[in-house]
């Protein structure tokens, strides 16, 4: 069964649930001969919850017997984690640097795959009660920002973005992962946040979405690796191979993922 941690801190605080496979398997196997089998420890960025939910669930439909716990916070968070020691088995951040912080410390298992892009795009509460239309709206004396604190790379990219508006952001708050962010629209804390587009769109009705040029300055390249002291490396590797094999692919384009290759490197 897939089962959701909430971990330490910058995580969207769900609880552990079940789910059931759909049998939507698209047959990767993990390119070693070795069946998966067993339970594996996913840490993923928390902008990726609903897509990887659907693919644990698939990956359990295609692979009897399996088990994915997923742990969703913010990229920074998770790498510090890792870092430190907690048991992972598969890491998929929201951006390259925090992998690459991953890699330095030798505890990537082989070499990261790129597998989806993303851009940041604003959030409003339902009817907009500010009346944001525009990035620069953001800047508005009076406007309550909430953006993502800067080591997380939501809120890497929305620096990027203001700097290359010549705009100067003062939110009110920093958050440690974006579904935080989102949360403060939804409940009428905040005028606007700086959300990912997907985010956007999971969202459904809980908030508006106003996009804006100056976006496509910040675009995060996603990657994802197997963690070298994971204690189940071949069904480790099944899941990599699953995110960025077509069925992974179908299922983070219809989240509103870009392809891999829209990337521009490390953010």
């Amino acid at each position: 069964m897939v089962l959701l941690l909430a971990v330490l801190s910058g995580c969207a605080g769900v609880g552990a649930t079940p789910a059931a496979g759909n049998g939507n398997g698209n047959g990767n196997g993990n390119g070693n001969g070795t069946k998966p089998a067993g339970a594996i420890t996913v840490f993923a960025a928390a902008s990726l919850k609903q897509a990887f939910t659907e693919l644990a669930r698939t990956f359990e439909a295609q692979y009897p017997g399996t088990t994915v716990t997923l742990s969703f916070a913010g990229s920074s968070d998770l790498a510090s984690q890792i870092s430190q020691g907690a048991p992972a088995d598969v890491f998929a951040s929201a951006d390259t640097a925090n992998m690459k912080k991953v890699q330095d410390a030798g505890l990537a298992d082989g070499t990261p795959e790129d597998f989806a892009t993303n851009t940041l795009a604003i959030a409003v509460p339902p009817g907009n009660p500010a009346g944001v239309a525009s990035l620069k709206d953001l800047a508005r004396p009076g406007i309550k920002l909430v953006t993502c604190a800067s080591q997380v790379p939501c809120g890497a990219a929305a620096a990027k973005v203001a700097a290359a508006a010549g705009l100067t952001l003062n939110p009110v708050s920093e958050e440690n992962a974006v579904t935080d962010v989102l949360g403060k629209v939804a409940s009428g804390e905040a005028d606007a946040g700086l959300v990912y587009g997907t985010d956007i769109k999971a969202a459904g009705t809980r908030v508006a979405g106003i996009q804006f040029p100056e976006s496509g300055s910040a675009v995060n390249t996603y990657p994802v690796v197997g963690v070298a002291g994971g204690r189940n490396k071949p069904t480790a590797q099944a899941f990599v191979d699953l995110v960025t094999g077509p069925e992974g692919q179908r299922v983070l384009a219809a989240a509103g993922f870009g392809p891999a290759n829209a990337g521009s490197g490390s953010k």
